[in-house]
């Protein structure tokens, strides 16, 4: 893992910069994102970094984040939140994270990643089907079994129809996510 931090060093920073209910969830993310992307074939322990990284910024304020990460389109503009990912991706690389792969991973778990990215996608999968959030057991299961492309368009295309059904505008990036997931 490209870095010039230690693990611990970065666990101790996300614990301080986040709620126990946060922290509980960043913790079950990163741990099932490295069964994820070893069940996979992909490498666990940068799956894990991108999984302690991603939520660093989910708790900031909508000026923090919008100062971090200025608005690239309407979306950006209207949902502020929606730039946690950016943010946590900023905030990474400012404590040391140099690996391209985990800083996307980071960025991405918010919009999707490059199906290119298995660490992102191992980190989306988690994101989105951890079992503190009680949803998503069969996105779990298909990719524990291995199946980390399967289990990732499944993920993308509930994120989609999940902000379909609410009348939340989704992210252009996510769309071409879902594009490429289902090519």
């Amino acid at each position: 893992m490209p870095s010039t931090v230690s693990i611990e060093t970065l666990t101790e920073r996300v614990r301080e910069r986040v709620s126990p209910e946060r922290w509980a969830h960043i913790q079950r993310v990163a741990e099932l994102a490295r069964a994820v992307a070893e069940a996979a074939g992909a490498d666990g322990e940068r799956a894990y970094l991108a999984g302690l990284m991603h939520d660093v910024a989910r708790e900031l304020s909508e000026e923090e984040l919008l100062a971090l990460c200025p608005p690239q389109n309407e979306v950006e503009a209207a949902h502020p939140r929606a730039l946690h990912g950016c943010a946590g991706r900023k905030i990474a690389e400012a404590w040391g994270v140099t690996d391209p792969e985990v800083l996307e991973a980071i960025e991405g778990h918010v919009w999707g990643v490059n199906p290119d990215n298995r660490v992102g996608m191992a980190v989306y999968v988690a994101d989105t089907s951890e079992p503190g959030r009680g949803v998503n057991d069969d996105v779990r299961e298909r990719a524990l079994a291995g199946d980390l492309e399967g289990a990732y368009a499944m993920a993308i295309e509930r994120k989609v129809d999940y902000l379909l059904a609410k009348g939340i505008p989704i992210h252009p990036r996510t769309l071409k996510a879902y594009a490429r997931a289902h090519a």
